[in-house]
């Protein structure tokens, strides 16, 4: 079987793949539970088979990128969630009896779950095996078929994600597509049934505006700038330890990676030196350590550093979380904590991606709640309190498309609740039943027996029943 496509491809060639998947889905528009099961099982087979070869790819894209990152962020989400989906898929599929009500009796109602047709999935550079997998996962757990836009920035994760999957799916299944940025924007121009995206608000504006075209459906899951509130009864050294990993894994190249800290002002010192002090402790003094990932390539270490310089030339205060210097030829860059910060600094008005962390300082938590709501809706909140009353009045008082309390970035692990951002961070979700049920289509179904009360409505109008039964619905 060929998954592949030429390094050259065109509009019409997109369509064609997508004409084949069409024809196919006609073929066989219901697959059972058992094929989708089945799919699922050859999934994770191959996904174990071919973990050792992931690894070593993602480690040639990013120059630096820790196996265990990738086992804990790529490659274990997806086989837990394959697990997960094997074991309730059957239950999802199956019809819901809803109430018909007096109105319509006697009669059922029923809501059937059906395949949408061919999911269009679109990934980034940052977990290329998370984000093109799970959304696969969910779209074959639907009964769908798919067509997966690989990230142009990870060409030897490509390269292993094609041949693994090419040994257990053909291109009327799932067809993967490599490309440029055209290829990206043609891809978003076809006419799938279902359209996801993850990557930059930026892009993702410019995807729904294609997709729009066809009325395509879509599910963008993007980013921006995700805070962490540190509260005033929060131990620093705790909120530290609690944050630090999910600020560090992958480098922050992570869309719910904490994007800023709100401390509150008289522990902002403190806060900067037990950073330090706990990244020197996971990751050394300098920039040698096999733990710490790098970041993806030349393009986005130079965007960082420019940001740096930016603050830095307008009066922000730029900490290094260890002695290294600066690696441009590793592109190494340990965490730069930044105080003294201003809304005039590019690092304060765009998701950083990056492991640079602004901390913003406040004097009342109506204060740091104030500055979360003046700006774009996050795609996560990350609370650091262990007072309730505290934790309910952040909750209550903020919006975000996730939140954790006491803890960073692991919400998006959680396979039983659905993941996705709000606003400016993205629309709609998926994970677990929600996204089963985002790339299904629920329909209605009632049906009636051999007794009709339907025609009780029928004209000519104003009789007894008619007007008895207006009087008892309408009050």
């Amino acid at each position: 079987m060929n998954i592949s496509v030429p390094p050259v491809v065109s509009i019409d060639s997109l369509q064609s793949m997508l004409n084949v998947q069409q024809l196919a889905f006609r073929a066989q528009p219901a697959p059972s539970a058992q094929t989708r099961i089945e799919s699922l099982k050859k999934l994770k087979a191959a996904l174990l088979k071919h973990q050792d070869n992931l690894v070593a790819a993602l480690q040639v894209d990013y120059g630096q990128r820790p196996a265990q990152d990738t086992l804990l962020s790529d490659i274990m989400p997806c086989v837990l969630n394959i697990n997960y989906t094997i074991k309730r898929v059957k239950k999802w599929m199956k019809p819901q009896r809803r109430h018909a009500g007096m109105l319509l009796a006697p009669a059922s109602v029923k809501v059937h779950y059906q395949p949408l047709g061919v999911v269009g999935i679109m990934v980034p550079w940052n977990f290329p095996v998370m984000l093109s997998l799970g959304p696969l996962i969910t779209a074959l757990a639907a009964g769908n078929r798919a067509m997966i836009k690989l990230s142009e920035f990870t060409p030897a994760t490509n390269k292993a994600l094609i041949v693994m999957l090419s040994e257990i799916f053909d291109s009327t299944m799932v067809a993967v597509v490599e490309g440029e940025a055209d290829v990206a924007a043609n891809f978003s121009k076809l006419a799938f049934d279902h359209l996801i995206f993850t990557g930059s608000t930026t892009v993702g504006r410019h995807v729904m505006r294609a997709a729009a075209d066809n009325l395509t459906p879509v599910t963008l899951e993007l980013g921006g700038k995700s805070p962490v509130i540190v509260a005033p009864d929060m131990a620093i050294a705790t909120a530290v330890e609690r944050l630090i990993f999910g600020k560090c894994l992958n480098a922050g190249q992570i869309c719910v990676a904490p994007d800023y800290v709100l401390c509150p002002e008289d522990k902002i010192n403190q806060f900067v030196r037990e950073y330090q002090r706990q990244f020197q402790k996971m990751y050394g003094t300098d920039n040698n350590s096999a733990d710490y990932g790098h970041v993806i390539n030349e393009s986005q270490h130079s965007r960082l550093l420019s940001w740096l310089d930016d603050a830095q030339q307008k009066g922000a205060i730029i900490v290094p979380a260890n002695n290294s210097a600066i690696d441009r030829s590793s592109r190494y860059l340990a965490t730069q904590l930044v105080t003294d910060v201003n809304d005039d600094m590019l690092l304060m008005q765009q998701e950083i991606f990056g492991p640079i962390l602004p901390i913003v300082g406040y004097k009342s938590l109506d204060q740091a709640v104030d500055y979360i709501n003046q700006r774009p809706r996050p795609l996560a909140l990350y609370i650091m309190s262990f007072d309730r009353q505290t934790q309910q009045h952040l909750l209550s008082h903020t919006h975000s498309g996730g939140v954790c309390i006491n803890e960073t970035v692991f919400h998006v692990a959680a396979d039983d609740a659905p993941f996705g951002g709000i606003g400016a961070s993205g629309m709609g979700h998926y994970h677990g039943k929600e996204g089963f049920l985002t790339f299904s289509k629920a329909k209605t179904v009632l049906s009636r027996g051999r007794i009709n009360t339907g025609k009780l409505v029928h004209p000519p109008y104003g009789n007894f029943i008619q007007r008895l039964m207006l009087k008892m619905f309408l009050r």
